[in-house]
């Protein structure tokens, strides 16, 4: 299992980046939120789903991440250098946490949902899920939780009931500037 970091110190790709954290509690969503914002990188991130193949990482580029308190996901909404949404990414988790230097971190299970700006969405990395359990990364009762935690979140989806999409789009617009949050006034 992979322990994945909000402030991603370890990515290569990223030369020079700002990360900003803040702790959330509202009606609505209760958790750490963060923006990594891209500075500088050696060379953009491009994914390709269904026939798009889209920059999901570039010069400009920020992610801000949620962790839900309590929840097996963390919710990832890409935006490009113009800060318009690329698209949405959940990653399924054991568990989350934060270190000492108050980065927040998540137990990867591998197994992820994507939402792109249109609206298609993306059940991926199933067979790393599945190689996973069969190397011993993870155990039975942890693959069953990622798919239990993606039929929930897929069902949100198509419920209309997830709300992060509209919920980043607004925090992106009021709560950051220059890759920084805003100031409590």
């Amino acid at each position: 299992m992979k322990r994945k970091f909000g402030d991603r110190a370890n990515w290569r790709r990223i030369t020079n980046r700002k990360f900003a954290c803040r702790y959330v509690e509202s009606d609505v969503f209760t958790g750490y939120v963060t923006l990594y914002t891209i500075l500088s990188l050696k060379e953009p991130l491009w994914k390709s789903y269904g026939g798009h193949t889209f920059c999901i990482a570039d010069k400009g580029y920020s992610w801000l991440q949620y962790y839900p308190k309590g929840k097996h996901y963390v919710v990832t909404a890409m935006f490009d250098n113009r800060e318009q949404i690329v698209e949405w990414y959940i990653d399924t988790c054991r568990n989350q946490g934060v270190t000492d230097q108050g980065v927040p971190w998540f137990d990867d299970l591998y197994l992820d949902v994507v939402v792109l700006k249109n609206g298609e969405i993306f059940l991926v990395d199933e067979d790393e899920l599945e190689e996973a359990l069969q190397r011993g990364h993870i155990s039975t009762q942890e693959a069953e939780l990622a798919n239990r935690t993606a039929a929930d979140l897929l069902h949100q989806i198509d419920a209309h009931m997830f709300p992060y999409f509209k919920m980043s789009l607004k925090h992106r617009a009021e709560w950051f500037h220059n890759g920084d949050f805003k100031r409590e006034r």
